[in-house]
């Protein structure tokens, strides 16, 4: 039986709030979690995926149970990884207080410490923060915990990777003992769930049916391509699609940043959105995104934290994530509130593997498709022209300006001679086959007869397709990054980070998958550099020749290599 909002227990008020907003019914998350916090006041560990309800879960509740301008000092918090996420939560708990006066304020790195502060003396209901700046006002004395009754940690599991996990501890440590917390992640790390029983008195775990937004209302899908040809897969991907509202990922800021200056110079409407970019700016690229002055957002995934768009119709892997976790966090970003999606990867022939483990992960099957070819972009674009023109013919008032002209235009012509001289003035390109480049329809990854995987089909054995793996002695001990290791690849060894596929970091090791040629360049600059006695970051071998575990002197200490001196690349421990 389908349940409402109105069979959680919430109050009249609530329920109108959640009407204006236009929610019909309440999702899983919400279900499990609202009825016990508005009846009690135990901790709660709550694991969804994003996009599943977790900021209206809390926030109605904060709406029915907390009492406007108690006090100055605050009676709830939440941290949130990002400054973007951050002024989302802040944004939807204004939009669920329904008639209560409440004083809600986001506070990050980047916005005026001098407002922050001046909000805070004035006093405030609700603080939705970053950890870095939360320390800050907690360590200048200008933001008081000791009266918070609720402490809510929302994408724990991010906070983890982003290095905050000690910072939400010591915040912790400024908040009375017997306030409610309640911890909201993706997934259940072993430093999280310890967090976790550190902190939390008697904790009751909800979890949702796992992975549930990959299955329901989002349409995955595939396309393999070799590492040459992604970029114009990708414009050929947009233009087929009838309408494209999404978000590119990627994996750097550089690729960020290089994938939206070219489909800028092709003409899409396109931003970049990472770390690098300031406050403002950020804050500006999202306003036109979701007014769709923008309507492709090439992000990272840490950046793309603080986006929360309800309408996206696709959302595109340019580059693999890390893990499956990642896989289902891109994809649920699409297909929700009751609307369908679409989940775009673009896979190299050396990455079938890990495609394979996120398909098991989400619980769905990603189809394979076929690139469209030069004459199948040809027929889509004469049907997207006709299209366009049958609406702008409906706007028949809007046209008059134009008669005239046509009038004389048609004077002395034959009206197909017409027709077909605009049609090659304003589109000659988009109908001509002979602009599409050839690309490669790889075969590889498909499954045999027998269900099985078959590695070796539509494989190149070498040349421009071809990947191999290397083997770099430096891993996590060492503070290693796939940022990291990317500098270091194109300061260090001169190759473009951008022909970097897979990277698999270890312990004390990490693997990185490259096309041939650009293996060799790294190999024989590795070389050159132990010959002329130079520094070496790290030591470079093919993966066949390491050891597959991490043995004592791998990724450890290489004083003799290094000659004393700091490794390059910035593989040094140290507190985020």
């Amino acid at each position: 039986m389908t349940q409402s909002f109105a069979d959680l227990g919430l109050s009249a008020m609530a329920l109108e709030a959640i009407r204006k907003k236009g929610f019909e019914e309440p999702t899983e998350i919400q279900i499990k979690t609202i009825p016990l916090l508005l009846k009690s006041n135990q901790d709660v560990i709550a694991q969804a995926q994003t996009g599943t309800g977790k900021t209206a879960t809390f926030g109605l509740v904060f709406a029915d149970k907390l009492t406007p301008r108690k006090s100055k000092a605050p009676q709830a918090i939440v941290l949130a990884p990002t400054r973007e996420l951050a002024v989302q939560v802040a944004e939807e708990l204004n939009s669920l207080k329904g008639s209560k006066n409440f004083s809600i304020v986001p506070i990050y790195g980047g916005q005026s410490w001098g407002m922050q502060r001046k909000h805070l003396q004035v006093g405030v209901d609700i603080v939705v923060g970053t950890p870095g700046r939360v320390m800050d006002h907690l360590e200048k004395g200008t933001l008081k915990l000791d009266k918070i009754e609720y402490f809510v940690l929302d994408e724990a599991d991010e906070m983890l990777n982003m290095g905050f996990i000690e910072d939400i501890e010591t915040i912790l440590e400024y908040v009375k003992k017997d306030r409610q917390m309640l911890l909201f992640s993706a997934t259940m790390p072993a430093r999280i769930a310890g967090l976790a029983k550190k902190y939390m008195k008697n904790p009751v775990s909800i979890k949702t049916e796992k992975d549930r937004i990959a299955n329901n209302a989002v349409d995955q899908i595939y396309f393999e391509v070799s590492m040459r040809d992604k970029f114009e897969t990708l414009c050929r991907i947009i233009d087929m699609e009838e309408e494209f509202y999404g978000i590119i990922f990627c994996r750097t800021k550089n690729d960020s940043d290089g994938v939206s200056k070219q489909l800028g110079d092709r003409g899409y409407r396109a931003e970049a959105f990472h770390g690098d970019i300031t406050q403002d700016r950020r804050e500006q690229i999202l306003g036109n995104f979701r007014r769709r002055k923008t309507e492709i957002l090439v992000a990272t995934d840490v950046a793309a934290r603080g986006i929360d768009v309800s309408d996206l119709t696709h959302v595109i892997n340019y580059a693999l994530p890390q893990n499956s976790e990642s896989y289902v966090h891109r994809i649920g970003r699409t297909g929700r509130a009751g609307k369908t999606g679409k989940a775009i990867t673009l896979v190299t022939p050396s990455e079938f593997r890990k495609l394979r483990m996120f398909e098991h992960h989400a619980k769905a099957e990603i189809q394979k498709k076929a690139i469209p070819g030069a004459s199948e972009m040809v027929e889509l674009n004469k049907c997207k022209i006709i299209r366009d023109m049958e609406s702008i013919l409906v706007e028949s008032q809007l046209l008059k300006k134009y008669e005239k002209l046509g009038i004389e235009m048609f004077k002395d012509k034959e009206p197909q001679a017409i027709i077909a001289a605009l049609l090659k003035y304003s589109f000659s390109e988009k109908l001509d086959e002979a602009s599409y480049k050839t690309i490669q329809q790889g075969r590889g990854g498909q499954r045999s007869e027998r269900g099985g995987r078959r590695e070796d089909v539509g494989r190149p054995i070498s040349g421009k397709f071809g990947t191999t793996r290397l083997f770099l002695t430096t891993g996590k001990q060492d503070g290693a990054t796939v940022p990291k290791i990317l500098r270091m690849i194109e300061k260090d060894f001169g190759v473009s980070g951008n022909a970097v596929g897979e990277i698999d970091i270890m312990d004390s090791y990490s693997f990185i998958s490259v096309p041939f040629s650009q293996a060799e360049a790294i190999l024989d600059a590795f070389h050159t550099m132990k010959k002329k006695g130079k520094f070496a970051p790290v030591r470079v071998e093919r993966a066949s020749q390491g050891k597959k575990g991490g043995g004592k002197g791998r990724g450890g200490s290489r004083k003799s290599s290094s000659r004393g001196k700091p490794r390059a690349g910035g593989f040094t421990k140290r507190r985020k």
